[in-house]
């Protein structure tokens, strides 16, 4: 089972990958590792090209795999190889609500996460709604050529209908 997930920030990538990759017993991995060096000092230092498109090379090559992340130039390999793409389209109130949380539940130590700031924050918030304005409608278009095999996920139900089939 090969299964590539994208969506915005907080539409639930990351719940929806691991869950499918607990009910498949396959890996699960998480874009963000291999675009921006997790190793940096500071927040938002990009992943060598060369190493970054490396990495998902020997992922997508693998027999089974799920996923996860925002990006769709350098990942179009992984869309043609997945024998399941899903789209989340959550509400904008859904993901922004959970960014918000997402950040409060880092900063008070509640929560792992990358080392944010507010104006990461408020960065965050802005691009989401860029995000769906803008690169939605040219993820659509790409993913297109693969429409037997792309699912739009609308809510956090269907989400959920996904997980319990």
């Amino acid at each position: 089972m090969k299964i590539h997930i994208i969506g915005c920030s907080g539409t639930g990538k990351s719940y929806l990958a691991e869950g499918l990759a607990k009910k498949y017993s396959i890996d699960h991995y998480d874009l963000d590792d291999l675009m921006w060096d997790t190793a940096a000092d500071t927040y938002g230092v990009r992943m060598d090209k060369e190493k970054r498109n490396k990495l998902l090379q020997e992922i997508v090559n693998k027999d089974n795999w799920v996923i996860e992340g925002v990006y769709y130039g350098w990942v179009q390999e992984s869309f043609k190889r997945a024998d399941r793409v899903y789209v989340l389209e959550i509400p904008k109130h859904v993901y922004k609500y959970r960014i918000i949380k997402r950040f409060i539940k880092r900063k008070l130590g509640l929560q792992n996460g990358k080392k944010e700031t507010f104006k990461s924050l408020r960065d965050l918030l802005k691009w989401t709604d860029d995000f769906q304005n803008m690169n939605m409608k040219e993820i659509k278009q790409i993913l297109e050529q693969y429409k037997d095999k792309v699912y739009y996920i609308k809510s956090s139900r269907e989400v959920q209908m996904i997980l319990n089939k």
